[in-house]
Parts: C-alpha cells; sequence; structure tokens
C-alpha cells in the first residue's frame, strides 16, 4: 500500500513539474474543441512579443489553417493587465548596437507573421483585453474580428522612440475614416474602451469579465463558419452595455483632425496647427514637437504611400524602414529616454523637421535587393 502511494506521489509530482514547466512557457498553444488557441504568456513583460513566441505562433497558425479538425483561432494574453503591449524593445535595441541579426530576424520575423494572421484562411480571433500597443496590434488588427473591452487600451506610440507604426501600420491606419489614423500614428494618442470599437480597430465590444464565457461558447461551436462566429460575438456585443452612453472621445474635434493632418508635408501640418491655435491643435503640436523629426516624416510618406498597397506591400516597405531604423541614430536614442534612463528628454538627431532631407527619406524606402523581406 505504502508502495503505491509513493508511486502516486511521484506520477503527481511529475505531473506537476509538467504543469510548472508548461505554464512558464512564453507563449501557450493548444487545441480545444475546434479551435486553436495562442496565449501570449509574459504577464510581467506585459506579453511583449519577443523571437522566440514569433517563432513558434507562425508555424501553429500554419499548421493550423491546413488541418480540417481547426475551424478557428484565438488569441488572448495572460494577467490581466495586457493583451500585448508591442515588441521586446529592449533586446531589439542591444542587438542592434552590436550589429546582431536579431535586429534584422524580429522584424522580419514579426512581419511574416502579420502576414500570416492578415491572409488566414481560418477565421481568426483576437481577445484584445488591456493594453494593445504596436506588436500587439500587429498581431491582432489583420485577423478577422477584434473584440475590444472596457480596459483594452489602444496605441501606436511608436514616433516617441524614433520608429514608426510598423506590423502593418501602413495598411490598416490609413483606411481609418478621415485622417485619424494619420493623427494616431503621428501623435500616438491613446484610445480606450468603446472608442477602440468606434474608431474601427476592434470590431466587437463585450465585458472583460465575460471573456471566458464567450471563449467557452467559441469553443463549442460545432464546425463553425465565419457567419456563426459573427452572430455569436455579436450576441455578447448586444448584451454589453457598459458606456454604450459614452459620446467618441474624439467626435468634438474630428472636423479639426481631418483637415489638419491632411497636409502633404510635417511642416503644413505644423503650420496648420500653429495657424489653428485652438487648445485642442496646441496640444498636438506641444505633442508632436516631443517627437523624432525623422520618424514623424517616415510615418506620414509611410501612410500615404500605403494607402493604396497590399499589406504585403506594406509589410516589404515597413521592413525597408525598420533596417534604415536600425542604422540611424534616433530609435537608440528614443529607447534609451523613454525606457532605459526613463528621462523622456531624447535629444534627436536631426532635431528639426527641417534638418530631415527628402533625399535621406527616400534613402530610407529604397529595396534592400537579396535583403528585402520575402513573404
Amino acid at each position: 500500500r505504502l508502495r503505491a502511494l509513493n508511486r502516486l506521489q511521484v506520477i503527481l509530482q511529475h505531473l506537476k513539474m509538467s504543469k510548472q514547466t508548461d505554464s512558464t512557457a512564453e507563449v501557450l498553444l493548444e487545441k480545444k474543441g475546434g479551435a486553436g488557441i495562442i496565449t501570449l504568456n509574459r504577464p510581467k513583460a506585459l506579453n511583449a512579443l519577443n523571437l522566440s513566441m514569433i517563432q513558434q505562433i507562425y508555424p501553429q497558425i500554419k499548421t493550423w489553417e491546413q488541418d480540417p479538425e481547426t475551424f478557428l483561432i484565438i488569441i488572448k494574453g495572460t494577467g490581466g493587465k495586457a493583451f500585448c503591449a508591442g515588441g521586446d524593445i529592449r533586446a531589439i535595441t542591444e542587438a542592434g548596437k552590436v550589429g546582431d541579426k536579431l535586429s534584422q530576424d524580429f522584424f522580419r520575423g514579426e512581419y511574416r507573421l502579420n502576414n500570416a494572421i492578415g491572409t488566414c484562411k481560418k477565421p481568426y480571433v483576437a481577445l484584445i483585453d488591456g493594453i494593445t500597443m504596436g506588436g500587439g496590434v500587429g498581431v491582432s488588427v489583420h485577423g478577422h474580428f477584434r473584440v475590444a473591452t472596457e480596459k483594452t487600451v489602444f496605441a501606436m506610440p511608436e514616433t516617441a522612440i524614433g520608429l514608426f507604426p510598423d506590423v502593418g501600420g501602413g495598411y490598416f491606419l490609413p483606411r481609418l475614416s478621415g485622417k485619424i489614423g494619420y493623427y494616431l500614428a503621428l501623435t500616438g494618442c491613446r484610445l480606450k474602451g468603446r472608442d477602440v470599437l468606434k474608431v474601427g480597430i476592434a470590431t466587437h465590444f463585450v465585458e472583460s469579465e465575460k471573456l471566458p464565457a464567450l471563449e467557452k461558447d467559441l469553443i463549442a461551436l460545432k464546425s463553425p463558419s465565419k457567419e456563426k462566429i459573427a452572430d455569436l460575438l455579436n450576441s455578447y456585443h448586444m448584451k454589453c452595455t457598459i458606456d454604450q452612453e459614452k459620446e467618441f472621445v474624439l467626435d468634438e474635434h474630428m472636423e479639426k483632425i481631418n483637415s489638419l493632418f491632411s497636409a502633404n508635408s510635417m511642416e503644413e501640418i505644423v503650420k496648420k496647427l500653429k495657424q489653428d491655435g485652438s487648445p485642442f491643435a496646441m496640444k498636438q503640436l506641444e505633442t508632436i514637437n516631443k517627437m523624432s523629426p525623422t520618424s514623424l516624416k517616415l510615418t506620414l510618406r509611410q501612410l500615404r504611400e500605403g494607402a493604396s498597397m497590399s499589406l504585403q506591400e506594406v509589410l516589404r516597405m515597413e521592413y525597408r524602414l525598420s533596417q534604415a531604423c536600425m542604422k540611424g541614430h534616433d530609435f537608440y536614442e528614443g529607447v534609451r529616454a523613454v525606457l532605459i534612463d526613463k528621462d523622456q528628454s531624447p535629444k534627436w538627431k536631426p532635431a528639426a523637421l527641417e534638418e530631415v532631407s527628402d533625399e535621406f527619406v527616400d534613402n530610407c524606402f529604397k529595396p534592400l535587393g537579396n535583403d528585402d523581406l520575402k513573404l
């Protein structure tokens, strides 16, 4: 009897171990019912994506896409604070400084993953509960369904760290209504809760605490079509009354945003903001003046060109830009000021928009020959 007990303890210990190693994995990939489930599992890092996570998720999506027993893919984050707060910027910075190839591999892997999501033949449902920025937007916004909650915080804050709103930002931002995508990209403005739905980034809005039930119902669907999934999401969406009465936070400013951010150059946008002189315009001017002048110019052109490109063309263009930023000054300085020393006072080079030449910008968009992104 004692021996049996011992054996049971050994088995239990073993189970506990295998569970532990599993729960410490940075990304969990599991099949439940007809659903493939991706769980970003770096809660301490706000589920920021690193290269190894990207390299695990990409082939799994491709496998599920081919699997006749998988009917939909769900992606979510752990920890309750963030869906995914971005990419592992620090690691990229360290690598870029010493010319390590991580600064190529990371962007290449990430953009290929964004493309796999954008072209996925299986319905893809992103539960964007909590902070969803940068890389987190890339693994959600290109899918069929994006479910926001009252905890969702969306932003593309890259111009503040000497980068640009990548992960296909050049594709989805200029396609939002009016010039709101340009405004979000250049200022890094944060949108919360229902506003993420109103701007067109989320497709549905559901109470955060209802997500486990929604997930269960999605998993329980029998060989679901996109329509069946949409019906289920709609039924949850319709029942959610949180902040229903609230006006869209940018409603009163939409007219200004559309006229001020329709200019053809950054200098002209700044001029228009100064001429407008309203409290809203002055606040935007103050924000823009803190951003990397190089990033602002790259971003404006990225969005203007991306507006008429396919997602694949945009990702190829963004890969070129990412490599230009890795060779420049502002990305390292921005990461230092915002994430490492946190003094929030980056010294941009060049320091003024007028000093960022058209020739320099043109060069950042040039093809990389054999090094171009292959999708």
